[in-house]
């Protein structure tokens, strides 16, 4: 492991603080979609905000502790929330709670979104610009680092931890998001046989160990459509 120096101390507290905020809209957005569509479970539970404490307090391994962890061992950053939902509201509206599950995603594609716009006005006023090789941490670099250094490397691990999230909870596997939207391709009936058959724990198991498996395989192709999509032309391979 490498030694822990002020500045890895200082890049950790801005993955924290970026992960922090990302899960909390990702769960408030779940929270909000599943209020919209007649289930207020996690609304009444307060997750439908983006003060973190309600979701740490629901999830404080996977929102204080994994995090951390997973920085010291790895230097960037993995952890989990969860909003509750009521089950029956989901066996009657299945694609009510399909459109809930793809919510959290889409929150974070949506703030993804926002830091490429970012960092192409700050391109377009000189003071970013795209980097020779790019990294976790390096999405974009500054022209100035000793002025735009930290607004640099914030916006570059906001993309990041936000494609990561984005990206991973889309897999069809349970109990990721994407098991549950991808029965918007379905009938209402196979729609909701699928998601009886996904709430099986030994189901749910080995979606996790089949999704780190398939995103170790599937996330470079993520990351070079994400690089080339901000940087036209640029051609990312």
């Amino acid at each position: 492991m490498n030694a822990i120096t002020p500045e890895i101390l200082a890049l950790g507290v801005i993955w924290y603080i970026v992960f922090l905020f990302s899960t909390t809209c990702h769960e408030a957005a779940h929270a909000l979609a599943a209020k919209l569509g007649g289930d207020p479970t996690a609304f009444l539970g307060g997750q439908v905000t983006l003060n973190p404490m309600p979701h740490i307090q629901r999830e404080p391994f996977g929102m204080v502790v994994a995090p951390i962890a997973t920085y010291f061992l790895s230097h960037w950053v993995v952890g989990w929330a969860s909003a509750p939902y009521d089950p029956a509201w989901q066996r009657r509206y299945p694609r009510r709670a399909a459109w809930m599950a793809l919510a959290g995603p889409g929150a974070n594609f949506a703030l993804m979104l926002l830091a490429g716009a970012g960092i192409r006005a700050g391109m377009a006023f000189g003071v970013f610009h795209a980097p020779e090789t790019a990294s976790f941490t390096k999405i974009t670099e500054a022209t100035n680092p000793a002025m735009w250094g930290f607004a640099a490397t914030l916006l570059s691990v906001l993309f990041m931890e936000n494609l990561l999230l984005g990206t991973f909870n889309l897999l069809p596997v349970p109990p990721l998001d994407g098991s549950s939207g991808v029965t918007l391709l379905m009938s209402e009936r196979a729609a909701l046989k699928f998601s009886e058959f996904l709430e099986e724990p030994v189901f749910r198991m080995a979606g996790l160990v089949a999704a780190w498996y398939a995103y170790d395989k599937v996330f470079r192709f993520f990351f070079v459509a994400a690089l080339n999509a901000l940087y036209p032309g640029a051609s990312h391979g």
